[in-house]
């Protein structure tokens, strides 16, 4: 019983995280996300520590001391912040985290939005995410790119105060737009359009 409610469980999050990319344009990643869930490393720690309330791998982290579908599930999604913790060169931090790509940034919101309200189910408010990433992930410092927590808090907190149709709009109209037109910047030289990244 608990491996089918832990697999409706994956399959509503994963539903709710693609229709927020699809509302966005981020429609590969919204097809792709969380695949690694089904994988047995993380999908039968998952039936195993099910409750319906939480994730199970916080279970099996107070069970085992460490979650090793965790351990498997951020190395290999890139939405995860954690996924970008890396060494560094400099002698007062050994590691931190690495500036994350702009459409990683808008997937975590999403999965942080899709966990809220699978978790919180009809007791959802737009102001649960925000209050989620700060007693937690909001504490941990140079462990986030300052650029990457600074967006994410921002989406969160906007979230929070103005709503998803708002801030969805935002996401699409504003971070995403913009950062197309960074990426590819057109110019006309030697009668040939170039474009570079």
């Amino acid at each position: 019983m608990k491996a089918l409610e832990h697999l409706r469980t994956i399959n509503h999050h994963k539903l709710l995280v693609m229709k927020g990319c699809f509302k966005v344009g981020l429609y590969k990643q919204g097809l792709l996300h969380d695949l690694s869930k089904y994988s047995p490393a993380e999908f039968l720690v998952g039936c195993r520590y099910f409750q319906g309330n939480r994730s199970p791998n916080n279970a099996e982290r107070e069970a085992a001391g460490v979650s090793t579908a965790w351990l498997h599930h951020k190395g290999r999604n890139k939405h995860h912040y954690e996924y970008w913790i890396d060494y560094t060169a400099e002698k007062e931090r050994l590691l931190a985290g690495s500036k994350m790509p702009v459409r990683y940034v808008i997937e975590m919101f999403m999965d942080r939005v899709a966990a809220s309200k699978t978790y919180q189910k009809e007791n959802y408010q737009d102001c649960h995410p925000l209050e989620y990433y700060e007693q937690g992930a909001a504490k941990l410092g140079n462990m986030v790119h300052k650029d990457t927590a600074a967006l994410l808090h921002h989406l969160l907190k906007m979230l929070a105060e103005q709503g998803e149709e708002k801030t969805f709009a935002y996401i699409r109209r504003v971070v995403l737009k913009n950062k197309r037109k960074r990426r590819f910047r057109c110019f006309r030289g030697g009668g040939k359009r170039r474009c570079m990244n």
